[in-house]
C-alpha cells in the first residue's frame, strides 16, 4: 500500500509542476468548431469542474491544480472500486 501512496504523492508533485506549462489555446475539437464556425450550445448542466477549474476558487492557478488534484483522485477511486469487483466475480 505504501508504494500506491508513493505513486500518489508524485503524480500530484508533476500536476503542481507541469500545471504552468499547460497551452491556454483550444483543443482540438474546439479549434475544429471555431474554424467551421459551429455555435456550441449552452449545455445543460455545466459539470462539477467547467474548464478545468473550481469556480468557488479565484485563483487561476490553485483552481485548475485542485481541480486535476479533485479529477484524479476521483477516477482512481472509480477505477479501483471498479477494478475490486471485477476481480471479485472471477474469483
Amino acid at each position: 500500500m505504501k508504494e500506491y501512496l508513493k505513486a500518489i504523492v508524485i503524480i500530484i508533485i508533476c500536476l503542481a509542476v507541469l500545471l504552468p506549462l499547460a497551452s491556454t489555446e483550444p483543443d482540438g475539437l474546439e479549434k475544429v468548431a471555431e474554424t467551421f464556425n459551429v455555435e456550441e450550445h449552452e449545455p445543460a448542466w455545466g459539470g462539477l469542474m467547467p474548464d478545468y477549474t473550481i469556480p468557488s476558487i479565484s485563483n487561476s492557478y490553485l483552481s485548475t491544480l485542485l481541480a486535476g488534484i479533485l479529477g484524479f483522485l476521483i477516477v482512481l477511486g472509480i477505477a479501483f472500486v471498479l477494478g475490486k469487483t471485477i476481480t471479485k466475480r472471477n474469483s
